[in-house]
């Protein structure tokens, strides 16, 4: 099995933040929008610049759900599988993920006022 890989928006100094912030936490491979593969590039749904993807060897997850089973992965909540698998009880819960992913999604440059990550693509052209 290989290990899930959190495909971001490698040009975004929050998304860089959270990025980071699940590289020291969990087994998930970090993978930038820059550095995709052609191979996992197919594996993304056509609009993938749009969000966040988790990839794993049985899917892919997308937008809010893609940062729930990371933080299911990330060794600070362990039980966070059983408090997604409750909520995923309710109706609404998918639909409240989502629309609160895309309101932190569209607020990026104000929440990385507050936390923030020079991206690798910057680190990268600051250096030469």
């Amino acid at each position: 099995m290989t290990a899930p890989t959190l495909v971001y928006d490698d040009d975004c100094g929050f998304c860089t933040w959270w990025a980071e912030y699940f590289d020291r936490r969990t087994d998930i491979r970090i993978v930038g929008f820059a550095d995709l593969t052609d191979d996992l590039r197919e594996r993304l749904p056509a609009d993938y610049e749009d969000c966040a993807h988790l990839v794993t060897d049985d899917g892919v997850y997308s937008c809010g759900a893609s940062i729930e089973q990371a933080f299911v992965r990330a060794d600070l909540a362990a039980p966070a599988d059983e408090v997604v698998a409750f909520l995923r009880q309710f109706d609404d819960y998918q639909r409240l993920r989502e629309r609160s992913y895309r309101w932190v999604a569209n607020r990026r440059d104000t929440w990385g006022k507050f936390v923030s990550r020079t991206p690798p693509a910057r680190r990268q052209s600051d250096d030469s």
